[in-house]
C-alpha cells in the first residue's frame, strides 16, 4: 500500500468554504478514503482539525486532532478522531477568547471567542452515533471545524464578533 499525497487546501475565496455542506447519509469506502485524505493533507499542514470543505468536499465532516506542534505548541495531545454529521448539544455561557489560525485562511492569526466548554454528538466512520464532553482548546477545534461545514471562516467569524453583542 502506498501513502497518499496529502490534497491541495482550498483557500479564502474558494466557493466550496461558503456553502452548506450536505449531511452524510452513506457510510461506506468513498468516506472512509475521503476521511483518510483529509488525515494526510493535515497533517501534512501540521494542523490540529481539518474540515472535508478546505479539502473541496461539501460533506458535513471533520477531523479533530489536538496535539502540540509548531503551529499550536500548548495544545493537549488526542488521538485524531473524524467526527460526522457534528452538532452541538448544549455549551457554556462563557466565552473564551483565543488565537486561531486556519489552513484555509493562510498566515492569518486572529482573537476568537469560542465557548468554554461543548456537549456534542456526531457519527463515526461507520455511523455510530457518539457523545462527548468538550473542553478548553478540543472545543475550540470542534467550533471551528463546525463553522467550516457552515460555511464559515475565521474572517466571517471574525467579522460577526465584531457586530455581535456579547452574552453577559
Amino acid at each position: 500500500m502506498f501513502a497518499p499525497t496529502p490534497l491541495p487546501i482550498c483557500v479564502t475565496g474558494d466557493p466550496v468554504l461558503y456553502q452548506i455542506a450536505a449531511p452524510v447519509t452513506e457510510f461506506d469506502a468513498r468516506l472512509e478514503a475521503l476521511a483518510h485524505s483529509a488525515m494526510v493533507t493535515m497533517d501534512a499542514a501540521k494542523g490540529v482539525g481539518i474540515a472535508a470543505p478546505q479539502i473541496g468536499v461539501s460533506l458535513r465532516f471533520f477531523i479533530v486532532a489536538s496535539r502540540a506542534n509548531e503551529r499550536y505548541p500548548d495544545a493537549p495531545n488526542m488521538a485524531p478522531v473524524v467526527m460526522v454529521n457534528p452538532c452541538i448539544l448544549a455549551a457554556s455561557n462563557e466565552l473564551v477568547a483565543g488565537e486561531e489560525g486556519c489552513l484555509s485562511v493562510p498566515g492569518k492569526r486572529l482573537s476568537i471567542l469560542r465557548h468554554q466548554w461543548l456537549d456534542v454528538s456526531w457519527q463515526s466512520l461507520d455511523g455510530e452515533t457518539h457523545h462527548a464532553r468538550l473542553e478548553g482548546f478540543v472545543a475550540r477545534i470542534f467550533q471551528h471545524e463546525l463553522d467550516h461545514l457552515d460555511g464559515i471562516t475565521l474572517l466571517e467569524r471574525i467579522e460577526r464578533q465584531h457586530k455581535e453583542p456579547v452574552p453577559s
